[in-house]
């Protein structure tokens, strides 16, 4: 009897440890990329050194290349390695702003999902369950209202984004809710970054021409400045802000009218 009881505790302990094998992957996967320095690959920088070789590449594999990209991006995201703003841009230099943002969406989101998904199987769960009852509150009130939460972070991303998707998995917010949020969220944004991608090319040249004139006028500092914040315009923030904003309208709204003499005028009797 005791020996039948251990090998059906056995059995049952084999599936929970099968369920952290994903997460060890992506801890292996993190560690190799930034051991070799591959992160650093996904900076601006490198961008511009490689863009020729890139170019080319895509002109004569351009199926591949996009193909190889995507592969890229979804990897990146699902090891939750910073880069996802630089590859967005790639993208748009490469296949010009519409595929390009288009990719980079899909890819994007695939990577979240799997972030999701791994942090959910793996330690969401227990997590949840072990955790205090200010946590437990927090993440009820964010499950409540996480369609609204999700598209707020998206459109303006205030925390980085696989601190998003680690927190919607270990809050319990829906698969659905997650994926649909999260791609209507990244939309904006991806187009931005893709179609400054596409002007790449110009962006480059103004800051040569640039950099020609601080030398000519005897400068000290006349190196090329360009980054990722060079490239998006304060009206384009400024829209960004705005989305962000009429994402929380509804949380907003029926937080107001949960108060006292709120919205619906409603006091509570004496």
């Amino acid at each position: 009897m005791a020996d039948h009881c251990g090998e059906d505790k056995g059995r049952g302990a084999t599936p929970r440890l099968w369920r952290f094998v994903p997460l060890a992957l992506v801890l292996l996967g993190i560690g190799a990329v930034f051991a070799t320095g591959a992160h650093r690959y996904l900076r601006l920088d490198a961008l511009l050194d490689h863009r020729e070789r890139l170019q080319g590449f895509v002109a004569a594999h351009s199926s591949e290349a996009l193909l190889l990209y995507m592969a890229v991006y979804v990897a990146a995201v699902t090891l939750s390695i910073p880069g996802g703003a630089v590859l967005t841009i790639l993208g748009g230099f490469l296949f010009g702003w519409l595929i390009g943002a288009a990719a980079a969406a899909i890819s994007a989101t695939l990577g979240a999902i799997g972030v999701f998904l791994i942090a959910r199987t793996s330690i969401g769960d227990a997590l949840l369950r072990r955790a205090g009852t200010r946590v437990q509150k927090l993440a009820a009130g964010f499950r409540e209202d996480a369609f609204s939460y999700l598209l707020f972070l998206r459109f303006l991303p205030v925390v980085p984004f696989w601190v998003t998707n680690l927190a919607s998995a270990l809050f319990g917010v829906p698969f659905k809710t997650f994926v649909i949020a999260t791609q209507i969220g990244l939309i904006p944004a991806t187009i931005a970054f893709a179609v400054a991608g596409s002007g790449l090319d110009s962006a480059i040249a103004a800051q040569q021409q640039a950099r020609a004139a601080c030398l000519t006028a005897g400068g000290a500092d006349c190196g090329l400045h360009l980054g990722v914040r060079h490239l998006l315009t304060p009206q384009i923030v400024a829209a960004f802000a705005v989305l962000g904003l009429m994402a929380l309208a509804p949380v907003i709204v029926k937080r107001l009218r949960r108060e006292p003499g709120g919205l619906d005028g409603k006091r509570p009797a004496a």
